[in-house]
Parts: structure tokens; C-alpha cells; sequence
């Protein structure tokens, strides 16, 4: 991946370091030469400027691409985790489901690397690269394959325990930074001239895809095992978790209201690897109109692959996510929209020298606001 970006105007001067690094396969596609591409992603950076706005080509792009990087992205999680420093709770009382879930999650306690190398842990910064593909919105529920030109980026996510990350994503021209500062988090496009408060700290979803074993576990630790299921020819726990009312409620809003989100992990019963995730967020959004409120149905399923030890802790560093958006209750016609994700780790690295608190404050506008 392009971490620096060389002055073609002046030989002389050092090379800037990009704030989200570049893919290789995205950088060749800018130009036919080095100097076409570099002046191709500082054409992105004037698109964004304010004065650029009254164009509806502009703002459709980056509309449509705002849209995709908040489903794929950079999606929050309903629940606001606390980073525990012994994941172990009592079975005492529990329900044979409860109990069967913590013993699974003991298991994959271990198959991480075990308690004290996940309590090692303080902060992380992790550097990747992602694939997304998107169908168009279309009526009824036949199959639509996403389109076939994929939209290749990078990214940079930093993590402070107990609740502080920042990720920055660059795709297409299109960034959107998404964080948390222990109070709040919230999420701010490039198109976007005021942030949007998404409530107070909770997580974002891709720290349970592999990268975050002890936030997994202390989500899954609250759990019910439901059943097993063969993914990829391997027999695997299911464990459900649900949102309570009381969080779904404090996160509903004076225009929308999530009815209900729900997520579903599958631990090989071999390695105790976490090998897929499935989350079901229902979302009411409150209309003028007399046809009442539009329905949003988001469906995800990421298969998580390429496990590999950093430092005594397992870390996948690869995987595949499928997303189903339905929007319906407009006038009784339903839409669907399918998107598609890979994404592969190029750098991880712990315990982070001089990441302050500073570093996860939210954009000023909160302030002003």
C-alpha cells in the first residue's frame, strides 16, 4: 500500500505521508503514470471543497458513495461494551443456554491466545485495504448480483481501551471517518458539513470481525447458545445476542426508531475460532407523507478467514461480508439493495507509544452544536 505521496512541483521537498494509506491496485487505476495518479487523488480533495456542491454531479457521487460507506463501511454496533480485564462470568442460576455460551466463549478466550495476551493489550492500530461492489436499489426479492466493477480503498483504524477508535476509510474519492471518544461516538462523511451524533460510545462492528477478540467475548459472554450449524465444513456453535428494549429505545430518535437488532456468532467447535458473524437491524423512519413510516431492514453476514498471531494474540486478517438493505412501506413497494465487501489486513500493531485521549475527539461542529 502508497503511504507517501511524492511533490512533483518541487523535487526537492519531502514526500507527505497520506492519512489513509493507498492500495497498489487502486493507485495503478488513477493513470497511466505516477504523476496522472497523484494529480488524479488531488483532484478527490478539491471535489470536496464547499464551492463544489452546487454541482448534482458532485453531490449525487458522493450521495451514493456516503451511503455505501455507512452500510459497508463503518456500520456501529448497539452495544456499548465494557472492555473487561477477566471475561468470565457466574453460571450460577444461568439457563443451559447461558451456561453452554460461556463455556464456548472460554474456549475461544484460549483460541485467541488466552486471557493475559488479550489483557496485554491497551491500544491497536490496524491498516487494511477493502473491495466493495453494489447492486442498484430494484423492486421485489428476486437475487441481484452486485455490479461487477469493484471500488478498491484503504483504511486506518486506531483503538484505545476502554472505549476510544477512529477509522478513516478512503474509497473512490469518498472519506468517511467514524469514532468514539469514551463519551459519544459518531460519524462524519465528506460530503457532509456537520457530523452526525450517533449516541453514546458503542462499537464499531468490524472490531468483532476478527480484530478485537476481547470485545467479542465480552459480547458473547451474555449470549444463549441456540444451536449448531456447518459453515465451510466445519460444525459450529451458534450464539445469539439480543438488544434490549431499553438500549433500542435511548438510541431511537424524534425521526426514526430501531425496532429491533440482533446478532448471531458461529465458534468452530474444532478451533474455537470465530468463523462468521450475522447481525438483523430493523429501522423505522418517520415520514410527512400520508403513506406513514418507510421501513429499513439491513441483513449482514461476514465470514471471518486468515487467522494469524500478532504477538500472542490471533487476529483475522481477511474476509468476505454480504449486506441486504430492504427499504419498504413507500406506497406498499418494497426495494432491495445488495453489497458486498472483502477486505484484507496489511499492518497490526499493539500498544501504541503516545496515543492520547486527544486523538479521538470528535469534530468541532459538536462543540458549536
Amino acid at each position: 500500500m502508497r503511504k507517501m505521496c511524492p511533490n512533483y512541483e518541487r523535487e526537492d521537498t519531502l514526500e507527505t505521508v497520506l492519512e489513509v494509506p493507498i492500495p497498489e491496485e487502486m493507485f495503478a487505476g488513477l493513470g497511466s503514470n505516477a504523476a496522472q495518479r497523484w494529480q488524479a487523488i488531488a483532484a478527490w480533495m478539491k471535489a470536496q471543497t464547499a464551492d463544489k456542491w452546487s454541482s448534482p454531479l458532485v453531490v449525487g457521487r458522493y450521495n451514493e458513495m456516503s451511503f455505501i460507506l455507512s452500510i459497508v463501511g463503518c456500520p456501529i454496533l448497539p452495544f456499548q461494551i465494557q472492555v473487561d480485564r477477566s471475561i468470565e462470568r457466574a453460571v450460577k442460576h444461568a439457563s443451559i443456554e447461558a451456561s453452554t455460551a460461556k463455556y464456548i466463549v472460554q474456549q475461544y478466550i484460549a483460541a485467541m491466545g488466552g486471557q493475559p495476551a488479550l489483557n496485554s493489550v491497551s491500544s491497536m492500530c490496524v491498516i487494511g485495504q477493502v473491495k466493495i461492489s453494489a447492486s442498484e436499489f430494484h423492486q421485489g426479492d428476486e437475487n441481484v448480483k452486485a455490479k461487477s466493477n469493484e471500488q478498491t480503498g484503504g483504511f486506518v483504524l486506531w483503538q484505545k481501551n476502554p472505549d476510544s477508535w477512529c477509522l478513516e476509510l478512503l474509497i473512490s474519492g469518498s472519506k468517511v471517518i467514524s469514532g468514539s471518544n469514551g463519551k459519544l461516538s459518531w460519524r462524519q462523511s465528506s460530503n457532509q458539513q456537520r457530523p452526525i451524533s450517533k449516541g453514546p460510545p458503542r462499537l464499531l462492528r468490524r472490531f468483532l470481525q476478527g480484530l478485537d477478540p476481547r470485545a467479542a467475548a465480552n459480547l458473547f459472554i451474555d449470549a444463549v447458545c441456540i444451536g449448531e450449524k456447518i459453515i465451510n465444513d466445519e460444525d459450529c456453535f451458534i450464539l445469539k445476542v439480543d438488544t434490549n428494549q431499553s438500549t433500542l429505545e435511548g438510541q431511537s430518535g424524534p425521526k426514526h426508531e430501531i425496532i429491533h437488532h440482533t446478532i448471531w456468532g458461529y465458534f468452530s467447535q474444532r478451533s474455537g475460532l470465530l468463523v462468521k458473524l450475522e447481525d438483523s437491524r430493523l429501522l423505522s423512519v418517520k415520514t410527512c407523507k400520508e403513506d406513514g413510516d418507510v421501513f429499513w431492514e439491513t441483513s449482514t453476514e461476514s465470514m471471518i478467514e486468515d487467522y494469524k498471531l500478532v504477538e500472542g494474540v490471533n487476529i483475522a486478517h481477511g474476509g468476505k461480508t454480504s449486506f441486504t438493505v430492504f427499504r419498504y412501506g413507500e406506497q406498499s413497494a418494497n426495494h432491495k439493495r445488495e453489497l458486498q465487501e472483502s477486505w484484507k489486513l496489511e499492518e497490526v500493531d499493539f500498544n501504541i507509544a503516545g496515543l492520547k485521549p486527544e486523538f479521538f475527539m470528535p469534530p468541532t461542529e459538536f462543540k458549536r452544536r
